[in-house]
């Protein structure tokens, strides 16, 4: 199928989102989710990508239908909603770059050219050179590098998956545990697992934001500015892709750990990379080494790329509107100028959060679940503040939800809720925790 050029000059901001969500929530809780539990969170994972899709895709129709961004809507429909969003973005921000650096570091441990140096040093160096391709490359380099790298990692995954499958790997075990896996995950003891699943699957709420900012400058980019029709084109097909790659993540658990996925996050960030590459390897072959490392590198490289923009871009552009200085459309000079100090700013901020870390000895866990902890408890208040928004007088009346997506949202906010309070429950009173 030939699309058109309005499609392709459109593409970008979903395949964008794609690469910031396809990082944790695939490569790491995904592949412990089939490993563990073989495939009986399958049903679980769509519907959570389902109930968080109607929030996900406001900032895409939002923009195409007003010209504005999301954060201006935000601004507009009630005062209290930008304050909101910088605190939790200025709290999750650093934590979750240098989250992601450090897996992206962790990964680089099992290339034999990089496998002597010490992962911290790995992630501060791929945060570094991150920097360093955004603040020379900019927006053109960032949607470049990310599309290569979402088209390389789907491929690759769908790849090792078809390996597996001409293998023979499926056996009577994996069949039954759709419906009566070995481990029930439905326990009170497998919600601090489940929670950060559900939680960063695909990604955490607030991100329905950066789609409506990058539309900005893949306008000025490509010399277009797409309708709705065709923004949400480029929105499905990233959202698309995210939900088929987490599938595949599951599959790839499944066949290759099944029934071995207890300890897949415990110990050091080194032993979590080298158990996952070893258990794939053994299963498949020597040989997909070479198919594994790039596909799981590159899953978290187009994440922390992706991260390192996408937060100080939201920052930037909030500045800019509650001073009132501007629109945060990178129009300007000073915009742009600002948008690189925070960007600068963050990088500072992710290298300090390592470098504790490597003196205090903190493990993927620990980061991961730092990071996370701040959008968990904010992902009802963002997905109101979404769906109030999209459905408001700011939006033309035609390009407002429906019945079927105004039914999601009030479901799915429903789910968020409870979730959250699921998060609270666990993290502070220690309910499920054995």
């Amino acid at each position: 199928m030939k699309l058109s050029k309005g499609i392709q000059k459109s593409l970008g901001p979903g395949i964008l989102l794609a690469g910031a969500a396809i990082g944790g929530s695939h490569l790491m809780s995904s592949t412990t989710a089939g490993a563990r539990f073989g495939f009986s969170l399958v049903g679980l994972i769509l519907l959570t990508n389902l109930f968080k899709y109607p929030f996900l895709l406001v900032g895409t129709r939002f923009t195409a239908s007003t010209g504005k961004s999301l954060l201006e809507g935000f601004k507009e429909r009630n005062s209290y909603y930008l304050p909101l969003f910088l605190i939790v973005s200025l709290i999750t921000g650093t934590f979750t770059i240098a989250a992601v650096s450090f897996v992206s570091g962790v990964l680089l441990t099992n290339i034999p050219l990089f496998s002597s140096f010490p992962a911290m040093d790995l992630s501060i160096g791929i945060l570094g050179v991150s920097g360093m391709i955004l603040i020379v490359g900019k927006y053109k380099a960032l949607d470049r590098i990310s599309k290569f790298l979402v088209t390389l990692l789907t491929f690759l995954t769908l790849f090792a998956v078809g390996s597996l499958f001409l293998k023979g790997s499926m056996n009577e075990s994996l069949f039954t545990s759709w419906f009566a896996p070995e481990i029930s995950p439905w326990k009170l003891s497998n919600l601090i697992f489940l929670i950060p699943l559900m939680g960063w699957m695909p990604c955490p709420v607030e991100l329905c934001v950066w789609p409506s900012l990058w539309m900005f400058s893949r306008a000025k980019d490509s010399q277009y500015i797409p309708n709705v029709r065709e923004a949400e084109f480029d929105f499905n097909l990233g959202y698309i892709i995210t939900v088929i790659t987490a599938i595949l993540f599951v599959t790839l658990g499944a066949i290759t750990m099944y029934g071995t996925g207890d300890g897949m996050l415990s110990g050091t960030g080194v032993s979590f990379a080298q158990k996952l590459i070893f258990l794939y390897t053994k299963s498949i072959g020597e040989w997909s080494k070479w198919i594994i490392i790039p596909a799981s590198f590159a899953a978290m490289f187009s994440t922390t790329i992706t991260c390192l923009d996408a937060y100080p871009r939201s920052i930037s552009a909030i500045q800019g509107l509650m001073k009132g200085t501007d629109l945060g459309h990178m129009d300007s000079s000073s915009e742009r100028n600002r948008f690189q100090n925070w960007m600068i700013l963050h990088i500072f901020a992710s290298l300090l959060a390592l470098l504790v870390a490597r003196s205090g000895g903190i493990g993927v866990k620990d980061f991961v679940f730092t990071a996370m902890s701040g959008s968990f408890l904010a992902a009802p208040l963002f997905a109101w503040m979404a769906m109030d928004t999209i459905n408001s007088n700011l939006v033309p009346v035609q390009n407002r939800y429906g019945s079927l997506l105004k039914t999601l949202c009030w479901i799915g906010l429903f789910f968020l809720t409870i979730f959250s309070l699921l998060f609270i429950a666990n993290s502070f009173f220690g309910i499920g925790v054995d």
